[in-house]
Order: C-alpha cells, then structure tokens, then sequence
C-alpha cells in the first residue's frame, strides 16, 4: 500500500512507542489522540434482545443520525464512526465517535412526541463508562455517563511502521447510570413500571475495529447537534 495516509496519527504512534523507554513519570502525564476519521474504524453498538423488547413494550423508536448508520440485516445494531482514539503509557485509555447520534423517539399517553438524542460519544477506558451529549426536554447536558461496561476482550493496538494499524475489542454489559436512567425516564416520560427494567437491563455490546484501509470518504468530526 503505497497511499500516504493524510494526517499525523500514524507518526504519532510511532512517537508513542518511543515513549515507553521515557521515565514513568513523564508518562503519566502524557496522553496522545490519534485521529483515525480517514481510516475504516467503527463502533458497532448491538442493542440486546431484551433492550429491543423493552424498547417494543413502550413504543420507543430508535434511529441514527450524524455519522451513525443503521447496520443492514442486523436489527438494533448501528455504526458509529470512530473519530479517534487515546492513548496513555502506550495504553489505549478512550475513544470517540464525534458526530454520530442516536435518537429515541416515543408518543406518550397524551400523544405527545417525547425525544432523547445521545450524541459524540466518549469511550473512557479508565472509568469503563459510555459517555454522550444528552439532549432532552430543550437542553443538551454535555459528556453525560451513559453506561457502564466491562471488557470483553482488551482493546489492543497492533502497529508496524509506516501504515499498518489494527485493533479489536467487544465491550458487554453495558448498563444504564443512574444519569442515564434520569435521562430517559423524564426525557421520554416514562411509565414507573420502566424502572425495574431501566435498573436490570444489559443494553447490549459495543464492538470497536480499526483496520488497516482508508475510508473512501472521511467521515465528520463535526460534533452533532440536534435540530430544536
């Protein structure tokens, strides 16, 4: 492969490993993002069974916008763009889809249109937590947490010097916080039977891949905004 890639993160990688031989202490305080927008690097978020179900008993919708595309043949499954991705002590610490968005659509027993719009999301390894710009009842609340998570499998970067970057890893478990559980409840405006199921639902798994190919298109780092 002789296309050059048109930005600096692959060099920053390179940089990367030449810091492992750095004292530790310089380490700690260094974080290095790597923008990975040109490369084919997705996240792809596969609600459960049993969110889908739950979904179902309360008529909620969910759709993508931005960056974020539904995956074809797999119901309840989308695709976010992975933006970037972080690193600290040539450790993978967080990731981002910057631009992507899922909405939640649902009519409530006035038939009113209720909507939550989860927005750019953060991946923060350090915490295991699912971060997103919450949008609801006309006001956003920036970096709220969405879910907790475990690791599947660990996230690891394989690199060769000079194009070749690929990394896997599954995240499971993925249940609500209490922030998020506030979200959809007065966001949507939820029926109190919902709670027991807000509390106890795994939501599903994220599967993040990078690979080595660069994207026919890059995608946006455009944060998104909802439309009033």
């Amino acid at each position: 492969m002789n296309k050059r890639l048109p930005f600096p993160g692959i060099h920053a990688l390179a940089l990367c490993a030449a810091c492992a031989s750095a004292p530790l202490s310089a380490q700690a305080a260094l974080t290095l993002t790597i923008p990975t927008q040109f490369l084919e690097a997705n996240a792809i978020q596969a609600f459960s069974d049993r969110a889908l179900k739950a979904f179902s008993a309360v008529d909620i919708e969910v759709s993508a916008a931005g960056n974020a595309t539904a995956v074809a043949d797999i119901p309840g499954a989308y695709n976010l763009p992975v933006t970037n991705i972080s690193l600290q002590l040539v450790k993978v610490s967080g990731g981002a889809s910057v631009g992507s968005a899922l909405e939640f659509n649902r009519l409530n027993d006035f038939d009113e249109n209720r909507k939550v719009v989860l927005a750019n999301f953060k991946l923060d390894f350090n915490k295991k937590k699912v971060l997103a710009d919450a949008t609801y009842n006309g006001a956003t609340q920036a970096a709220t947490p969405v879910y907790d998570f475990q690791e599947q499998t660990a996230l690891a970067i394989k690199y060769r010097f000079p194009l070749s970057i690929t990394a896997h890893q599954v995240l499971d478990q993925l249940f609500l916080t209490p922030e998020a559980k506030t979200v959809f409840t007065q966001g949507l405006d939820l029926p109190p039977f919902t709670q027991p199921i807000l509390n106890n639902t795994d939501f599903g798994t994220i599967t993040v891949d990078v690979q080595v190919k660069v994207r026919k298109q890059p995608v946006s780092t455009k944060p998104y905004v909802p439309s009033p």
